[in-house]
């Protein structure tokens, strides 16, 4: 029960995402729809089991924790779960454990995440433009998340910007935020938009701007070298040589980049995904609470559910239409 786990293509499994809620106090457009429909919480792993799955993950060899939601800075004693995870990181068996923010939360959460041993997070920011980010969030305050970034790295947290490439919306902030990111000593990554969960009226094959397109930009405007930099994730990067800083590339739609793919993905009601881009998953809920005194189920079921990890996804804009769209939300899954 302690060899790693490896997949039916070799890809070792070192990288686990938690979403810990679906839950989030903003409505971005291209996530979800301004009425969703949450989870019953009766439904969600409580804190103390998603304790106990991360431990069995890293019993298997995972080092790195990623917690999503949703927003996970709405779950309700959070730090609980940020706390117990610190004893994975002082033994040494657990290398990182980071967040996925929209950063509402950070000003109250920045001291408190640092304390528990997160040393960098990645926060969703798209646009500078006060109004702009009011109508792409529906519910979100530009100000309070530049007062959370703020806390961030006054608390010593290395912060990534992570913006999503919307055609018509931030094409003509990319210098700006580019530029801001660099006075900040934050890098950037830029991501396509996914085809995930229904968003309402919005046109989502509308929204799509190839990042070939942001790259050019970049090109046209600053001197850009390429690095060889992997991670086993999906992000490409580039250095500015004027700035000095990396920008990364997450092209789902534009480049299929799971060759290297190290990662799986654990919902908030315990179902683990092995790609973002297919829906084939495994219910780990049952035999978490079937078992309360014996990991060995779960493991066994943790180690059935990679051996039918795919070798990539599906998702594809190119001919004009939604092909692989998936019909559970980003949040859902974990962003």
């Amino acid at each position: 029960m302690t060899a790693p786990l490896i997949d039916p293509f070799a890809r070792a499994i070192t990288y686990l995402r938690v979403s810990v809620t679906d839950r989030c106090d903003f409505r971005c457009v291209y996530c979800m729809a301004e009425n969703m429909t949450f989870l019953p919480k009766k439904e969600l792993l409580t804190l103390e089991e998603l304790d106990r799955m991360c431990t069995t993950f890293v019993g298997l060899g995972v080092e790195k924790l990623r917690i999503t939601g949703g927003e996970p800075l709405v779950r309700k004693g959070i730090m609980t779960f940020f706390n117990a995870m610190t004893r994975h990181l002082e033994s040494g068996a657990l290398k990182e454990l980071t967040v996925t923010t929209n950063g509402s939360q950070l000003a109250r959460f920045a001291d408190d995440l640092a304390a528990a041993g997160v040393r960098r997070i990645n926060v969703s920011l798209d646009t500078l433009d006060e109004d702009k980010f009011a109508a792409i969030t529906r519910w979100g305050r530009l100000p309070q998340v530049l007062n959370g970034i703020d806390a961030a790295q006054k608390a010593g947290l290395r912060i990534k910007i992570n913006a999503v490439a919307l055609k018509g919306f931030n094409e003509d902030e990319l210098p700006r935020i580019t530029e801001w990111c660099a006075e900040r000593g934050m890098d950037l990554t830029w991501i396509e938009v996914m085809p995930m969960g229904d968003i309402g009226n919005e046109n989502r094959l509308g929204q799509y701007w190839s990042l070939k397109d942001v790259r050019a930009q970049y090109q046209a405007q600053y001197s850009v070298t390429d690095l060889a930099e992997r991670t086993g994730g999906p992000a490409r990067y580039v250095r500015l040589e004027e700035t000095g800083q990396k920008i990364g590339f997450i092209t789902p739609l534009s480049h299929n980049f799971c060759e290297s793919c190290n990662r799986v993905r654990l919902t908030c009601t315990g179902e683990l995904y092995m790609c973002l881009g297919q829906e084939d998953m495994a219910d780990l809920r049952a035999p978490l609470r079937a078992w309360p005194e014996d990991d060995r189920p779960l493991q066994e079921a943790i180690r059935a559910a990679i051996s039918l990890k795919p070798k990539g996804h599906d998702f594809d804009y190119s001919r004009q239409r939604l092909d692989g769209q998936m019909p559970r939300h980003m949040s859902h899954t974990g962003g």
